[in-house]
């Protein structure tokens, strides 16, 4: 189904908003490697709470570009893995990971000579 994602009610805006998440691209980028366990997801990804990654979590296993496995033994065991749809959105998400790379310099410059320009003389 093809939407306007300009329109606010766009499922296809309801997507990039999800896929566009400073979380969503973290934790797309930690499963490339493989399946990983809700804490080894967490290491991964500094700083999010675990309430954040609870949610993300069921998110994308809600969007299908997650599968979560529960195994049966004691302690309980669970593991995150990325679908063939979770691994086609890695790809352009490991682009724009490198684009960021390469940039920073150039953004981080351009901030600078931003705040430089915009900063108060002190009175």
């Amino acid at each position: 189904m093809l939407g306007n994602p300009y329109d606010r009610d766009c499922p296809t805006r309801q997507l990039l908003d999800r896929i566009g998440d400073q979380w969503t691209v973290l934790i797309v980028g930690a499963l490339r490697a493989g399946p990983l366990r809700f804490t080894q997801v967490g290491k991964r990804v500094e700083g999010i709470s675990q309430k954040v990654l609870t949610q993300t979590l069921r998110s994308l296993v809600r969007d299908g570009i997650l599968v979560r496995t529960a195994y049966p033994v004691i302690p309980p065991k669970v593991e995150y893995e990325l679908t063939p749809l979770g691994r086609d959105l890695a790809e352009p998400l490991d682009m724009l990971d490198r684009w960021a790379r390469h940039h920073m310099d150039q953004v981080t410059a351009a901030r600078a000579a931003f705040d430089a320009e915009n900063t108060p003389a002190s009175a």
